[in-house]
């Protein structure tokens, strides 16, 4: 669960946006917390779930897809924006965390109209599932703060941030349970987002503003052991939450591949 502790760290998080074009080693961010580099990292991961650098370098490749979608900069110059001096070295990081190539994703607005029109015609498919038996699943509810009505992307991620494919994940066409089956053994992080039905394209794959939630806490999964009911609570977006660097298009166009997605146990 995500709390309020180390407020200050807050502040760091706003000096990180506003100079994310500046080399920011975790020296100075740690003497503009005022604390040690040791302590410093200690703190910032307990309240974002992520190291100082490794918070930056999303952020950097958040501004990375706000300039592919909002500019006409060429990909290589997008990649200069954000300290990128290799053009391969900025399209494999960005392609490994984001699931497509810069190219895909600036030219991905019309297919992410038409994959939302596609879900929001497709008829009962919550009610489509393959129960599993096993005990090593996850499940849950999923509850807003806010009335909401359209899709919810939810998955497992080996980081606590939502980035690359989930390792496992599946979308749902509106609030309440959720299953996600048949899962190995191993440590996982739990995210979530969603998607309003008319939405436009570009907050889709610009998703700064979608409700969203997050375990910076790992959930453990073990052979034959039951993993804890899951009580999510999609939120609008809080100082501390990382970007959501994948693509939202690519993941729902997986799901429509799939036909017979697992929704429920």
């Amino acid at each position: 669960m995500v709390t309020d502790r180390y407020a200050e760290i807050d502040g760091v998080i706003a000096y990180i946006h506003n100079n994310i074009y500046e080399p920011l080693p975790l020296s100075k961010l740690a003497a503009y917390a005022g604390y040690s580099n040791f302590h410093f990292t200690r703190i910032f991961k307990e309240r974002t779930g992520l190291s100082p650098l490794y918070y930056a370098s999303s952020l950097r490749l958040q501004r990375a897809k706000d300039l592919l979608l909002q500019t006409h900069l060429s990909i290589r110059d997008v990649g200069l924006e954000i300290g990128q001096q290799s053009l391969g070295t900025f399209t494999s990081r960005f392609t490994e965390r984001v699931g497509v190539t810069p190219s895909e994703f600036r030219n991905s607005k019309l297919q992410a109209s038409q994959q939302l029109d596609a879900l929001q015609q497709l008829n009962g498919w919550k009610s489509l599932y393959l129960p599993s038996k096993h005990h090593d699943r996850v499940e849950g509810s999923v509850q807003a703060v806010v009335p909401f009505e359209g899709i919810i992307l939810i998955g497992l991620f080996a980081r606590p941030i939502p980035e690359g494919l989930p390792l496992y994940g599946t979308l749902l066409s509106s609030l309440g349970h959720f299953c996600l089956a048949d899962i190995k053994p191993g440590t996982y992080y739990l995210m979530a987002t969603s998607i309003s039905w008319g939405t436009q394209a570009k907050d889709m794959l610009l998703p700064h503003a979608t409700l969203r939630t997050r375990s910076k806490e790992p959930i453990i999964v073990t052979a034959n052991d039951n993993v804890p009911y899951q009580q999510v609570m999609l939120h609008e977006p809080r100082a501390d939450d990382p970007p959501i660097l994948i693509s939202l298009p690519l993941l729902m166009n997986n799901f429509l591949k799939r036909i017979m997605p697992v929704t429920s146990c």
